[in-house]
């Protein structure tokens, strides 16, 4: 189980609607497309030996790894430093924008900074959780990996002048081992395509040096918007870079993780998968976004929640709001476990899906009315819509709130009283008449919207 990077040694890259995780040895060892709630296609972070992985590290024994981003940017940087020279590993994704697409491109340029240094790359995939057997077709400009489960295009980066330098082998399985040398100023690399996207194709440096280019600029365009200068600038910058790599574009829903089954004890069975959007965590992601002056990802939250509770009251849902969804807004989240992964580290099961799904925890009224109030405070309009709908979700909770519930920690032994969503769902200024708190919460809705 040693052979398991800690969970703290990976970079995270993404393109505003999946992620990738990276480890300091230049792994891929989670990736899911097209969506985060999507099956893994690299897995090997639950599961070292049946999970897949895209691998690139010197072919020498004897290096030093070092991590770090590219400043104000996604852009990830794995450096390799050996006796006989420096290189280097650019990752990053380039962003796909608020149209939902299959179609998501993994950029991985190995670079040569002093000396020589070979690379080599391994391909392997295993689609849907592993559950699924693929195909390899490989040619002189990159592979097609196939299954019944989905399929995927790497397509190589080089100049015409060196299309011998990169030796590839095929195994049984259907992984494929590269190897390239490189001498100090070359670069190179692949570039993985998610879908069918047909044979591959002969791309040259520039035009991912292009790529690389427009995804810095997003990355600092975007952060230009922050209005915090303090002290923590930095850090709380590369806080608001996470945050951002967690929203679905699309919709505007925030994941609570990228990833699924990492335990909260190694080796012990409490082993979520957090890939969905948390009324309460994206909540408190809008409030810290919003503090940094980050106001578009407030934005399509509140609607995207506001969405949400339109569409319970017209489908007569038993509550006006669930404790998560999926980042399309769907609440299908059925928990299953993957029985043939070992899991992190040995921690077995691992699961996706969420069995919490169906809890009542009441405390998500009062962060949702906070992130909402929040953001109307800060100029956000929610529209006459909007606030109807919040003011029957008042209603309900008037009568409701004092239910027993999960509570915060999704306790699977039965509805409790617990404290916490008591005062989280209230305040302490209102009466606990049921005239009392629907008045009191009318009168907190209606401050909101004259601000």
């Amino acid at each position: 189980m040693d052979d398991y990077p800690l969970i703290a040694n990976h970079g995270l890259i993404g393109d505003l609607q999946t992620a990738a995780l990276v480890t300091t040895e230049g792994s891929i060892d989670w990736f899911c497309a097209p969506r985060f709630d999507s099956p893994s296609i690299f897995g090997a972070l639950l599961d070292k030996g049946r999970g897949g992985h895209f691998r690139i590290r010197p072919a020498t024994g004897a290096f030093d790894t070092k991590q770090m981003y590219l400043p104000d940017t996604a852009i990830l940087i794995t450096r390799y430093l050996s006796d006989a020279g420096v290189g280097e590993i650019y990752d990053f994704m380039p962003i796909c924008g608020k149209v939902a697409t299959d179609r998501h491109r993994l950029v991985r340029m190995m670079r040569c900074v002093r000396g020589e240094m070979t690379f080599e790359a391994d391909l392997a995939p295993r689609f849907d959780y592993g559950r699924a057997t693929h195909e390899a077709d490989v040619s002189e400009s990159g592979a097609v990996f196939r299954s019944a489960a989905g399929a995927m295009t790497v397509h190589g980066v080089r100049e015409p002048e060196d299309e011998r330098l990169a030796q590839v082998q095929t195994s049984d399985t259907g992984d494929v081992h590269m190897s390239l040398t490189l001498r100090a100023g070359q670069t190179r690399g692949l570039v993985l395509e998610t879908g069918d996207s047909g044979s591959p194709r002969e791309i040259r440096v520039a035009e991912v040096q292009q790529l690389l280019e427009e995804t810095t600029l997003f990355w600092k365009s975007w952060l230009a918007h922050s209005t915090y200068t303090g002290r923590w600038r930095e850090t709380l910058q590369r806080s608001a870079i996470t945050l951002k790599l967690m929203t679905y574009a699309p919709t505007g829903g925030i994941v609570a993780a990228p990833t699924a089954g990492l335990p909260e004890q190694v080796g012990g069975e409490r082993n979520w998968d957090y890939r969905f959007t948390w009324v309460r965590d994206a909540s408190f992601s809008v409030f810290a976004l919003l503090a940094m002056g980050f106001t578009e990802e407030a934005g399509d939250f509140t609607r995207w929640l506001l969405a949400r509770v339109k569409a319970q009251a017209q489908a007569g849902d038993d509550v006006p709001l669930h404790l998560m969804y999926r980042v399309d807004g769907s609440s299908d989240l059925t928990e299953e476990i993957l029985e043939h992964w070992e899991g992190y580290r040995g921690s077995y099961p691992v699961r996706i899906g969420n069995g919490a799904a169906g809890q009542l925890q009441l405390d998500i009224y009062g962060e949702a009315i906070d992130s909402v109030y929040y953001g109307v405070q800060r100029g956000l309009p929610s529209g006459h819509a909007g606030w109807s709908a919040l003011l029957g979700l008042l209603d309900w909770l008037a009568d409701h709130w004092d239910q027993p519930e999960a509570g915060i920690w999704e306790t699977r032994g039965g509805d409790k009283d617990f404290t916490y969503g008591r005062v989280t769902r209230t305040t302490s200024r209102t009466s606990t008449t049921r005239s009392g708190t629907r008045a009191a919460m009318r009168y907190c809705a209606w401050s909101a919207s004259r601000w």
